[in-house]
């Protein structure tokens, strides 16, 4: 992209993290800011955890494991192993290395805000691009099941997704408000398109976009709004984000991602076997392209394709 174009891109979860690691190879640092889903943080032994801006974070800094898709890469776990054998819970796993940031994050806290405290870790790992908060404000996710309320770790982690999801909901949303780093992004006068990465939508995006302002500005927009599918045929290229959309009564593929965005996309990028879907997607405009991203060079590939794919719509 041109120097006087500026790209906002919404993330969260490990796929939104691997665009991300993609969008930052081919953008320079002034040229890009990332959004990133909080409404998963949590408390929990007394520390700050922001499991997705971590995995941001770690994806930018080439630190994140590449196997299980979350954390730090050559990880140890002595810590979990004698608090297991203390008795303590080991539902969640924080590795030996990641337990430094959040208890940096944690002491951190108590003197600034989430946005400062993560431009500290980020210059600390080294990065140079923009990654913030969706809000400094306290915002959880919670999710209503067949098996009642409950907490979004506890869902996710602790019951692995299997109970039926019957509803999402954003404590403390309607209160928070959007960091300083996304209205910047919105208003930023080179603003050239608004990117959601192939996040779990019903998880990872609509927190984001539940914050006050935000969708209206989305709709609102002068610039395409453009998404990449985080799934592939019936299936999700990773977690709960099929199984979610077909509780929630959606069509279970990249079809349900159009229904479930629908109003806020000019386009929307699907894999190539999905092509059959092209007719059936009424809104947005389509476009294939492989969208698995396994090495470095497809998360490049698909990051150059996206924007390029927004650039067609801006003209």
């Amino acid at each position: 992209m041109s120097r006087s174009e500026f790209v906002l891109a919404l993330a969260g979860g490990v796929g939104g993290a691997k665009l991300a690691a993609g969008l930052a190879e081919v953008l320079p640092p002034e040229a890009l800011t990332l959004v990133v889903n909080t409404g998963d943080d949590f408390r929990l032994h007394g520390l700050h955890i922001s499991p997705d801006l971590d995995s941001v974070m770690y994806a930018l800094a080439g630190l994140h494991d590449p196997v299980r898709g979350w954390g730090l890469a050559g990880e140890s776990w002595a810590f979990m192993q004698a608090f297991r054998r203390l008795g303590g819970e080991d539902w969640f796993q924080l590795g030996d290395q990641d337990l430094a940031t959040h208890l940096l994050r944690t002491q951190l806290l108590h003197d600034v805000s989430l946005t400062e405290v993560t431009a500290t870790l980020c210059a600390r790992l080294g990065l140079r691009h923009r990654i913030v908060p969706m809000t400094d404000d306290p915002v959880g996710t919670r999710v209503l099941t067949d098996e009642g309320l409950l907490q979004f770790q506890d869902y996710f982690v602790r019951r692995r997704a299997q109970p039926v999801l019957r509803r999402v909901m954003f404590d403390g949303v309607e209160s928070a408000r959007p960091s300083a780093g996304l209205i910047a992004a919105l208003q930023h006068p080179q603003l050239s398109a608004i990117l959601i990465c192939p996040s779990n939508p019903v998880l990872s995006i609509a927190p984001i976009l539940a914050l006050p302002g935000v969708r209206a500005q989305l709709q609102d927009r002068r610039v395409p709004v453009v998404a990449v599918s985080p799934i592939i045929g019936s299936r999700a290229v990773k977690g709960p984000a099929a199984k979610i959309l077909g509780e929630l009564a959606l069509p279970v593929s990249a079809l349900g991602i159009a229904h479930y965005y629908d109003g806020l996309l000019d386009g929307l990028l699907i894999d190539s076997s999905d092509e059959a879907l092209c007719t059936s997607i009424r809104g947005p405009r389509i476009r294939t392209a492989p969208i698995l991203m396994h090495e470095l060079a497809d998360k490049r590939a698909l990051a150059l394709t996206v924007l390029d794919f927004a650039r067609e719509l801006h003209r």
